[in-house]
Parts: structure tokens; C-alpha cells; sequence
């Protein structure tokens, strides 16, 4: 059979595995003319690539999408979307606000939070872990972090997953997204004046006091940043937790030693065997040699993250969940000066999430027939998992 992969490809979103090991193999240079892209499967040019902002650049964004992709892609993606000197300075900047201080001081407001969401459905038994818990618990946490009142946080969910998703293949953003992106934007101005006249101690508060000398993060930057934690923040966590549930109830040994407390070995697995973004967009700045394939400047290049964490020149045996396994050559978090800024956050809210869950349930269950995935040309997860508990 003819290789062919697209990121839009509901089959592929489906399960990406076998595309990505006939690419490893046969083509790790690909070339897509139809939907104009290069991609790296393996996990040693994946990383190469990553740590190479000279060469592989993230002006144009992380998502092939025209309403995303090109130099209106920080609109979107915030400091993401820069190179040095730009990348620099706002990312400088926002970690002056975005402390491991600030981070580690919500655990105990997010355990909390776990608890007030997991009490009813745990009395119920049955429930949808993304309708429920995955998408609810880490909206609660961006909203408590930045400060954004509890009568919008349904309204901040429901635009994010309007943004990220689409029911119908489709290389392109639908109107309703755009119209969801206008409506964030137009909220956090709003916030974002008014936190202004009245600090806090909440992360935006804190992005408007960040500063290096007199250098201060503008209005639209501070904007621009809460916007990327809707989809890096909320979307990408929540994912993350279905897939991490989902990997659980396919393995049952690993499942009860999960359970038992191998928290932080569940999740390291999990989000390497199949992680909630599959990959990152880059744009060459010169022509490059690799794998006997010459790849033009300015070509869009997709770097495979999820195909990587799935190369058996780096991991044994990748396609088994192992929670004995070392992660420490997973991408999952990426590399280089893009490394994801907000790791840690996404780890205490996991952690704090599946010990509370494993605290209180021995076994559970998913009905495989009615879940249903999302369709994301780079982020995979479900949109809904229905789950028995059995209590402990």
C-alpha cells in the first residue's frame, strides 16, 4: 500500500501508530504536496530539530491550519510562536509571573478541586471521565491560577473546546472557532483592564507587575499568553488525563499497580505512549540535506513528537505500556529554548488528580464502543469516556 499521512486524516487520528512506524522505516523524510508539508518521524532528528531554532523556525506557528499558520501566529500562540530576541524577552517575562512558587502554592486548592468534582460521580459510579472530571478539573485550574471569576469558567471551557475541535475533516479553522478565538480574546481584555485597576494574587496580577527594568509585558502580550493557556493549559491537561485513564483500562496489571500508587510512573508512561500532542509545526530558514531528501527554505516541516516516543532506537519494545520503563528520552514536553514552560504545572495537576482518584477506587472500566475521539490535526484524545468505578 501507498504511504500517505496527514495530520487531518480522521484514520490517523483514529490510531497514528502504524503510520508512524511505515515512516520511521520507509520515510523519515516525508513529503506531503497536498497539504504542503514535510515531516520528521524519528526520534533523533525529531529532538535535532527541536533544539535547532536557527534552522527550524516557530515564527509561523505550531499548527498547519491558514488561520493559524504565518506571521499571525503569536496572535494565537503567544511567545510560542517567536524566535529569539522576541521569544526571549516575552518568555523571560512571563516566567517572572509564572513561578514554581506560584505553581506549587495551588496544590492544595487543586486538591480540593479534585475532591468537590469526584465526590458526586463517585457516588454515582458511572460517568464521563472527559465530560465530568478531564475537562472541568483543569478548566477550575487555569481559572483559579489566573484569577478568572467562577461564573466564566463553563463559558472559558466551552470556547476552548469550540477553538480545538472539529466533528468534520477539514484542513481549515470552521467560522465558529474564529468567532470562540474573538470571544477570548475579547474577555481577557476585559479582565485584563480591569485586574489592572485592581491586582490580586493571581497569576495575571502577576503578568502585569512581570518586568525586567522598565520593560513590562504590554496589554495585548498578557492577552496573548491567556489565550495560549486555554489550549496549553485546560485542552492539552485534560487530553492528557483521558489518555493516561484510557491507557489504564487497556492494561489491567498496569492498571492495579497504577492504582496502588505508581502515580508518577502511570503518568511518565502514559503520556509517552501516546501523548496528548502528537507534534509541533516548524519552518525551515535554510535549504537542508537529511536522509538523502533535500528539504527547501521555508518549508513547513512537521516534527512528529508522538512517532518519536515510539522509536525503538530509543525505547524497547515501544509499543508496550510498561510502567518499568526509564521516559527520560520522551518529547513529550518537547526541547530547546520551547521546552514547555508550563511542565510542571501540567504534572502537579496529574499527579494531584490521579491520587485522589486512586484513593479512592480500586478498579474501574471504560466502555470502549461509546467513546469518542476527538479531531485535531495535532492533538489526540477523547472527547468523551464513559466509566465505571468500582469504589474502594
Amino acid at each position: 500500500m501507498q504511504l500517505r499521512y496527514s495530520p487531518y486524516d480522521f484514520d490517523v487520528h483514529a490510531d497514528p501508530y502504524p503510520y508512524y512506524a511505515r515512516l520511521r522505516d520507509e520515510a523519515p523524510v516525508y513529503r506531503n504536496d497536498t497539504d504542503d508539508f514535510w515531516a520528521l518521524s524519528r526520534h533523533a532528528d525529531v529532538l535535532a530539530a527541536l533544539r535547532d531554532s536557527d534552522r527550524f523556525s516557530s515564527v509561523n506557528g505550531l499548527r498547519m491550519e491558514p488561520a493559524f499558520w504565518g506571521p499571525q501566529a503569536e496572535r494565537f500562540f503567544s511567545f510560542v510562536a517567536m524566535d529569539p530576541p522576541k521569544h526571549t524577552r516575552l518568555r523571560g517575562l512571563v516566567t517572572r509571573a509564572f513561578t514554581a512558587h506560584r505553581v506549587q502554592g495551588l496544590e492544595p486548592r487543586l486538591r480540593d478541586i479534585a475532591r468537590e468534582l469526584l465526590e458526586p460521580l463517585l457516588a454515582r459510579r458511572s460517568f464521563d471521565l472527559m465530560a465530568d472530571f478531564a475537562g472541568p478539573f483543569p478548566t477550575e485550574v487555569i481559572s483559579e491560577l489566573v484569577g478568572v471569576p467562577d461564573s466564566d469558567r463553563e463559558m472559558i471551557r466551552k470556547l476552548g473546546m469550540e477553538i480545538m475541535y472539529t466533528e468534520e475533516e477539514s484542513t481549515d479553522l470552521r467560522p465558529e472557532a474564529m468567532q470562540a478565538i474573538g470571544a477570548l480574546v475579547g474577555y481577557y481584555t476585559e479582565l485584563t483592564i480591569a485586574r489592572a485597576q485592581s491586582p490580586q494574587e493571581d497569576l495575571l496580577s502577576g503578568l502585569l507587575g512581570a518586568a525586567d527594568g522598565d520593560d513590562r509585558l504590554t496589554p495585548e502580550e498578557i492577552v496573548g499568553v491567556l489565550i495560549l493557556l486555554v489550549g496549553a493549559g485546560i485542552e492539552t491537561a485534560m487530553l492528557t488525563f483521558g489518555n493516561a485513564w484510557n491507557a489504564a483500562a487497556q492494561h489491567p496489571d498496569a492498571c492495579r499497580q497504577a492504582l496502588g500508587g505508581r502515580i508518577d510512573d502511570w503518568i511518565a508512561e502514559a503520556m509517552r505512549w501516546d501523548p496528548s500532542t502528537q507534534s509541533a509545526l516548524r519552518t525551515t530558514t535554510a535549504e537542508l540535506e537529511l536522509h538523502g531528501a533535500t528539504i527547501p527554505a521555508g518549508a513547513r516541516i512537521l516534527l512528529l513528537t508522538g512517532s518519536a516516543n515510539r522509536d525503538p532506537e530509543v525505547f524497547a519494545n515501544p509499543e508496550t505500556f510498561d510502567l518499568d520503563r526509564d521516559t527520560s528520552a520522551s518529547l513529550v514536553f518537547g526541547s530547546g529554548r520551547h521546552r514547555c514552560l508550563g511542565s510542571n504545572l501540567g504534572l502537579l495537576e496529574l499527579r494531584v488528580a490521579l491520587q485522589e482518584i486512586a484513593g479512592a477506587v480500586a478498579d474501574f472500566e471504560v466502555d470502549e464502543a461509546a467513546a469518542k475521539r476527538i479531531h485535531s490535526s495535532n492533538n489526540r484524545g477523547f472527547a468523551s469516556l464513559p466509566t465505571t468505578v468500582t469504589p474502594r
